[in-house]
């Protein structure tokens, strides 16, 4: 049972943002040096240091694969000093390997926080994923539709052509079918090559970045992570799993999901009040990278509470020991 008393998001938020940061700067290092598995490992080692910092007895819920696959952040291990709240971890420690090896935009350090058992235990699967910004009607959209419905669906809710409506899909051949639907109906696109926490969290902000939808399939832990964020910026996603053989729906079975067909709205993948912190590596839309100068390191982190609808931007410049 959750303990939701105990979990005092104000207090927790700051060490939250440290963590991130603390990946964010670990992770710098390695921009554009071509070595995905060594950026991540750097983002990895800097994010339990923090962690295990925090006075929480936390379990990663949401981290980098099964126990086996140690040194990684995996499900199931347990973070903290062992005192204070029992919470839910869900983190990426480095979304965007690919991104950060190649020095291109919106690799992240992402990380979310809410009280034990009440974010969503998704297997390590691929997820169907549709979000949309805030200040629509409930379920305007949804994942029974086709793209093309889901377009002129939210071109009419929003008042505006089709033709005016901007989706985000990530760039994979899976997808093609699914984009050329979508162009059909007049409607642009800004593909993304890696890092759909990123691409979900841009409908939150439509009127900065320009995307009213994200739809297409990717990873389930991320699809947790971007509905932390949407409940804290307002906005609705929903998520159904998808399951290529027996072994992934063993991981279902693991996580104790039986329901396979299930599609789960923002509010069942977080249950409850959380906290949200991601903190840019390479520049990107939603916050800049990480900046070298002189004898410091600069970086900007968004920090979030659900709780209040709070959304924080910090930047962190602090000298190079």
């Amino acid at each position: 049972m959750a303990d939701v008393k105990e979990f005092q998001d104000r207090m927790l938020s700051l060490g939250l943002a440290r963590v991130s940061e603390a990946a964010a700067h670990a992770s710098a290092r390695l921009i554009g040096r071509g070595d995905e598995k060594a950026a991540d490992q750097a983002a990895v080692n800097a994010m339990r240091e923090q962690l295990n910092m925090l006075d929480i007895k936390g379990v990663v819920v949401i981290g980098e694969g099964e126990r086996d696959e140690a040194p990684m952040l995996y499900i199931g291990e347990e973070v903290g000093t062992g005192n204070g709240p029992a919470v839910d971890i869900a983190l990426d420690p480095l979304e965007g390997t690919t991104l950060t090896a190649k020095d291109m935009p919106n690799a992240l350090t992402v990380i979310a926080m809410a009280p034990r058992g009440t974010l969503l235990h998704a297997p390590d699967v691929y997820m169907e994923k549709l979000a949309i910004g805030p200040g629509y009607a409930k379920d305007v959209v949804s994942l029974a539709m086709s793209p093309a419905e889901r377009v002129r669906a939210l071109a009419k809710a929003k008042g505006v052509a089709a033709s005016d409506i901007t989706c985000c899909i990530l760039e994979r051949p899976r997808h093609e079918a699914m984009i050329a639907e979508v162009r059909s109906t007049g409607a642009s696109i800004r593909l993304i090559t890696d890092g759909d926490v990123a691409g979900v969290i841009h409908c939150a902000e439509a009127d900065i970045t320009g995307i009213d939808m994200y739809m297409g399939s990717g990873g389930a832990p991320e699809g947790v992570l971007a509905a932390s964020a949407l409940k804290c910026m307002g906005g609705q996603i929903w998520g159904k799993l998808l399951f290529r053989n027996d072994d992934e729906r063993g991981r279902a079975a693991k996580a104790g999901i039986t329901d396979l067909n299930r599609i789960y709205s923002r509010d069942e993948m977080v249950t409850s009040d959380v906290i949200f912190a991601a903190t840019g590596v390479t520049n990107g839309s939603i916050v800049q990278g990480v900046k070298r100068e002189p004898g410091f390191i600069t970086t900007e982190t968004i920090l979030m509470r659900s709780k209040t609808g709070s959304v924080r931007r910090m930047i962190y410049r602090n000298p190079v020991k």
